[in-house]
């Protein structure tokens, strides 16, 4: 790994262990009692804004659709553009549009308010409608017996992020979620720079935006370049370091309450930033070395990205000894039955 010296975007790296490569992939087990229940196979990849891959388990060549793990980077063209600016849009704003937020007052009425401001409203959201993700926002609307809008879809700042930069820049909103509108073709282009790879496979995601298909490798490495974007022009570099700071300061918008997500954040960031994807995805950085990590269970499963991800920061040393204590339960998660009884755990084997 080339160590450049200190700068504002690239400071003194603290020691971290990136000497070992790995060959097979982390395998996630979870135990009842004292008995092996289910095991699940997870490819992660390590890389720096260079480009190198410093770690690797399993597949990490294999194409992935990363999902909403990579909504951080969509949200770039939001400051690059100028429209953050233009319509004076918050950092609690910005979290949002990096967000799969869980539908709570907090999340909705705050994309409402934006919208506004934009001169737009949820009609002109085409993410389509679900029910909050929150148990007890879902339960008031189920008292309520209100039907859920655009506005509850856990993608919602997304696609207002993605509205905002189309209204500054003079084009038609309808049909923003196309892959060839300008919206779509900036989002595609950022991607490309950041992953240092033509993307050229793409599928529709949940909330009908395109999600572009790429390596394990190649996604770390975006990663590693918002952390370190110092080779990138003077907008890119100032666009990543809003979009790092709003997401380090708003850990319950970016997802919410009672959420992995949001806990792992709270615990971590600045230092380290996260974000889940759907089918069991999940992308880091590591700020202050300059890495960007990717995870994805084969299966899907949300509970194995966790702890594999947790995993990954623990073997390469940046979650040390007196965070790790506050930080366990997150890398070695208890199984409970419906009384809240712990009835088992899991946890990741890393094969080195």
């Amino acid at each position: 790994m080339n160590l450049r010296g200190p700068t504002e975007e690239a400071p003194a790296k603290a020691s971290v262990d990136l000497g070992r490569r790995a060959r097979t992939e982390i395998v996630v087990e979870v135990k009842r009692g004292d008995a092996l229940e289910s095991r699940h196979r997870v490819f992660a990849a390590v890389a720096d804004a260079s480009g190198d891959t410093l770690a690797h388990w399993g597949e990490v060549g294999r194409a992935i659709y990363p999902r909403s793990a990579i909504k951080a980077l969509q949200a770039l063209p939001i400051v690059e553009t100028g429209a953050a600016n233009a319509f004076a849009v918050t950092d609690e704003e910005l979290a949002l549009a990096c967000a799969s937020h869980r539908g709570e007052p907090a999340h909705t009425e705050r994309v409402i308010a934006w919208l506004g401001r934009v001169g737009l409203n949820e009609g002109d959201l085409e993410c389509g409608a679900h029910a909050p993700l929150e148990a007890r926002a879902a339960a008031a609307f189920a008292r309520k017996g209100s039907r859920p809008t655009a506005i509850h879809n856990n993608c919602s700042g997304k696609h207002a992020g993605m509205l905002t930069h189309a209204r500054h820049m003079g084009e038609d909103v309808a049909g923003y979620t196309h892959a060839d509108h300008p919206v779509q073709m900036r989002v595609r282009a950022t991607l490309e720079e950041m992953y240092g790879e033509a993307l050229s496979h793409h599928g529709i995601d949940g909330c009908s935006i395109p999600t572009y298909a790429a390596p394990l490798a190649a996604i770390a490495r975006g990663m590693a370049r918002l952390a370190e974007p110092g080779r990138f022009a003077h907008a890119r570099v100032r666009a990543a370091r809003r979009i790092r700071k709003a997401w380090a300061e708003h850990p319950r918008l970016i997802s919410g309450t009672g959420s992995f997500n949001t806990r792992i954040l709270e615990l971590l960031a600045p230092r380290i930033l996260a974000k889940a994807g759907a089918e069991g995805v999940y992308c880091a950085l590591v700020a202050e070395h300059g890495l960007g990590i990717v995870v994805k269970a084969d299966d899907g499963a949300a509970r194995a990205a966790e702890t594999a991800l947790v995993a990954v920061l623990r073997e390469f040393g940046v979650i040390d000894t007196a965070l790790w204590e506050r930080a366990s339960d997150l890398g070695r998660q208890v199984v409970r039955n419906w009384n809240d009884d712990p009835v088992g755990e899991i946890g990741a084997i890393l094969d080195i």
